[in-house]
């Protein structure tokens, strides 16, 4: 007992020195227990020796007890050991079991693997049968072209509408077994090869026959007559091809189908129609200027290039003696009639272009599927890079012009190649039936453009548009020349030398043109370019007067150039022009200033000696003679003095005044009314000359006693007797 405490001991010992080797914090569990042992054993705290024997003796005593329990407890554990073999026996003959029962399983395991490799087999098999069945459904239905379709392809029979559409339906059938994505590998497979090679056949035979057929329609078409003029002379119309259009509409799904099909052949048939059908519309686009020339010069004898020639004859001569004046006016056209038949000939234009347009578009589906569009001209391209032969003439959209509308305006411009060339030839004759045509040509022009002139169903066509905007320009142009021309005429036209007075030529004509011009351009958009002709123009007219104070005429020059410049500022009252505003106030300034030179240098005649005497007067006075000195002069003596007023009387005064009353009435025109004015500014600057006299007299000729023949009351009586008589 001793040596198992012993040993006890060293094993606690042992394991202090494990644990204070492996120091470990102690627990709060440890600390409060540690703490409660203390207070049970307080009294003998202070003696750790004592403290000591007395756990050693506790500690003694719980081994004994366990030893005790151990010893007690012997029988219990025989019992357990003799159970634990009863177990272990157990256990071995549960092994050997399971170990029976394992080479049992390991057969049925054998057994379920090759079941289920069976079953999977038999799973692969149904599966591949699976899809070679769905395979050959597939071959067989989506490659199945019915017996219908086949003998409608093949008859390719396009004679009767109900014909077209059995057709239409069997292209399509056609290009829906076509456009099946086929394996390559089934391409190998006998029938599937027969199949696509039987569609291939159909197709190019369907193709050529429909090409074929299509083709010979345009060119009946392309060599139809126009109808005749069943029209009375006056009118003109265009040919309606509504029943040509109607004739081929049926075919638009077979086209759609052509293009998707082969683009190559689609575009070429595209050129074969520009080119019959342009044929065709040359013809009638030839037969419609004709009528309209018939109609904008009348039926006469001889051609008609001789009848719009002759008007044209002598090209010397100027503008205002050309036809259209009043001189002419008879043997021309009717000036009103050019902008009515230009108008006719365009209202019959934009049905014929607009209807031809959407026709295009329709049938050829060119505003329609643009991206789909591009895909063929990829396509096309790429199936003629491996043909060897250079087309003439690449299709409109593989030119690179992607968009539908270029294709469109492409196909027009091939389809109506002789419309600009005669529009611009006949408005060229239009030009020339009236000297002033290029207006009426511009106006009606710009009218059509923005769309002022008519109200058409149909919408207005884009290639019609950019036809008439490139003719337009040629009309603008026209008209800057007609009116530098015009200008020109007017700066370098000479006054004749037997002129009398009155309104010139060129003030007329002015006038003529200002009063046509605005007529013509009373409905139009285009203001800006009329105002620019009529600024140049009166420019040039004035100009033109101006250059009367250079010209040897009969007749005094500051007269014309009253007259004339009188007559504008009236004629521009009336018509209140705002861009001639400035023209009118310096035309009455210019009339102002002519009318008072020309009374200064007429009103000299009368007292011709004493102005020439009273020049001279204020000649000396203006060099620095005094006033009083100037009588002292021999040539301005009182005696010379005395000699000029002798031969001025009171009767002599009147009566030449009655001879410049009567000089004056005969050199103005009656019809600008301007004696009154006339004869009333010279009785005011009389009236200011005499005093002027007078004036002189009374400061250089003080106490001489000198006075004039005449009062003012006689000069005012004089004046009055004399316009009283000639009323």
């Amino acid at each position: 007992m001793q040596r198992r405490q012993g040993d006890g001991k060293e094993a606690a010992e042992a394991e202090l020195r494990e644990e204070l080797g492996a120091y470990q914090e102690v627990t709060p569990e440890e600390a409060a227990d540690v703490l409660e042992l203390m207070e049970e054993h307080e009294p003998l705290l202070d003696n750790s020796v004592a403290f000591a024997e007395q756990l050693s003796q506790e500690l003694q005593g719980l081994e004994e007890a366990n030893l005790r329990a151990i010893i007690s407890s012997e029988q219990q554990v025989t019992q357990l050991m003799s159970s634990i073999d009863e177990a272990l026996a157990e256990v071995a003959r549960v092994e050997e079991t399971l170990q029976v029962y394992d080479e049992l399983l390991g057969s049925v395991k054998q057994q379920m693997d090759h079941i289920h490799r069976e079953n999977s087999l038999l799973h692969r098999m149904a599966s591949n049968r699976a899809r070679l069945m769905d395979e050959i459904l597939f071959l067989t239905s989506q490659l199945h072209l019915s017996k219908e379709h086949r003998d409608a392809l093949s008859r390719a029979d396009l004679s009767s509408p109900a014909a077209v559409g059995a057709c239409t339906a069997a292209a399509e059938a056609l290009s829906a077994c076509m456009d099946i994505p086929v394996h390559p590998s089934y391409r190998k497979l006998q029938a599937v090869a027969e199949q696509l090679i039987l569609f291939e056949t159909l197709k190019q035979n369907f193709e050529s026959s429909f090409i074929n057929h299509i083709t010979n329609i345009f060119e009946l078409q392309g060599n139809s007559q126009a109808p005749a003029l069943a029209h009375p002379i006056g009118t003109v119309a265009a040919p309606n091809h509504g029943p040509h259009h109607e004739e081929l509409l049926p075919y638009t799904p077979l086209m759609a189908w052509l293009r998707n099909i082969n683009p190559v052949l689609f575009w070429d048939l595209t050129k074969v129609y520009s080119q019959n059908l342009g044929r065709l519309y040359e013809r009638e686009i030839k037969a419609l200027f004709e009528q309209a020339k018939i109609s904008l010069l009348g039926r006469r004898k001889g051609s008609l290039q001789e009848t719009w020639e002759k008007p044209m004859g002598n090209k010397q001569q100027p503008w205002w003696s050309l036809p259209g004046s009043r001189e002419s006016q008879e043997d021309a056209p009717d000036r009103g009639n050019i902008s009515k038949v230009l108008e006719q000939v365009l209202r019959e234009l934009q049905p014929l272009c607009t209807s031809e347009q959407q026709f295009l578009q329709e049938f050829f589906r060119l505003g329609h599927d643009s991206v789909e569009l591009q895909a063929l001209e990829v396509k096309a391209s790429a199936t003629k890079g491996g043909e060897p032969t250079a087309p003439p003439e690449d299709p409109p959209c593989i030119k690179g012009q992607s968009q539908p509308e270029e294709a469109t305006a492409q196909l027009l411009s091939e389809i109506f190649s002789c419309l600009e060339p005669e529009l611009r030839a006949f408005l060229g004759i239009c030009s020339k039936v009236h000297p002033l045509g290029c207006l009426q040509v511009l106006v009606t022009l710009s009218d059509s453009v923005f769309g002022t002139w008519g109200s058409s169903s149909a919408s207005p066509s884009s290639f019609l548009h950019t036809l008439l905007g490139n003719v337009m320009l040629l009309a603008k142009s026209n008209f800057n020349k007609c009116i530098g021309t015009m200008c020109k005429e007017i700066e370098e036209a000479k006054a004749p030398s037997r002129m009398r007075g009155g309104i010139l030529p060129c003030v007329s004509r002015f006038q003529e043109f200002v009063a046509f011009s605005e007529e013509v351009f009373r409905t139009s958009r285009r203001w800006g370019e009329l105002d620019k002709a009529q600024l140049r123009l009166a420019s040039s007219v004035f100009s033109s007067i101006k250059g009367l104070s250079s010209a040897n005429l009969r007749v005094n020059t500051d007269m014309v150039m009253m007259e004339n410049f009188h007559h504008i500022h009236n004629f521009l009252c009336q018509k209140n022009i705002p861009c001639l505003e400035g023209k009118k106030r310096e035309a009455k300034q210019r009339s102002r200033e002519h009318m008072e030179k020309f009374v200064t240098t007429y009103l000299g005649q009368p007292l011709e000696g004493l102005s020439h005497f009273f020049e001279g007067v204020k000649a000396r006075l203006a060099q620095g003679v005094k006033e009083e000195e100037v009588s002292f002069q021999l040539a301005y003596s009182k005696q010379e003095l005395r000699k000029v007023i002798e031969k001025y009387p009171g009767k002599e005064v009147k009566r030449a005044l009655e001879t410049l009353y009567r000089k004056i009435h005969k050199h103005l025109s009656p019809e600008e009314n301007l004696l009154p004015v006339v004869w009333h500014a010279m009785e005011q600057e009389f009236i200011r000359q005499y005093r002027e006299f007078e004036e002189l007299i009374q400061h250089c000729y003080a106490g001489s006693g000198i006075a004039l023949d005449f009062t003012m009351e006689d000069l005012l009586s004089y004046f009055s007797s004399i316009t009283v008589s000639n009323m």
